[in-house]
């Protein structure tokens, strides 16, 4: 168990979505590839916001308290994306330097039921991370023909 080379893994992550959105034009966030899915921007939005709210679930937030937490994330443009995301990163951070070796082994209920320990959610926010930033990617390449030409991996 090894939480610095994880939270370096998230720090990758979150500067090559920097890197991607440093490309992007304010109109790029309102493309939506697909009717009733995210546009650019709402899944910038959101990638901005999972360090603070995957947070917030691994100390068991309730429902309700998740959708007041959602209810209050606004990021408009890109350098509000792009702070937020710095921000939710550096907090999440601190939050996992902070926690003893006890408290990651320590497991925690999400509110639709899954357990795992504070370090497995730590993965998940890692996997979460990498996963919306592949879709990012993708619909920027096959969508827009828009290849930030920013490589995914080191």
């Amino acid at each position: 168990m090894n939480r610095e080379s994880v939270l370096l893994q998230i720090n990758k992550a979150v500067e090559t979505i920097l890197e991607i959105t440093s490309k992007l034009d304010e109109v790029d966030l309102h493309k939506r590839p697909t009717a009733n899915k995210y546009s650019v921007g709402e899944l910038l939005e959101h990638i901005a916001s999972i360090c603070a709210a995957d947070w917030l679930i691994s100390n068991e937030a309730t429902q309700e308290e998740m959708e007041d937490f959602y209810a209050g994330v606004s990021y408009k443009t890109i350098d509000d994306l792009q702070n937020g995301l710095v921000e939710n990163f550096e907090s999440l951070k601190n939050n996992y330097e902070k926690l003893t070796v006890e408290e990651l082994l320590t497991e925690r209920t999400s509110y639709w039921g899954v357990t795992y320990t504070r370090y497995e959610w730590l993965l998940e926010i890692l996997s979460h991370l990498y996963h919306h930033r592949g879709q990012l990617h993708a619909i920027l390449v096959h969508c827009y023909q828009k290849d930030p030409g920013v490589p995914m991996f080191e």
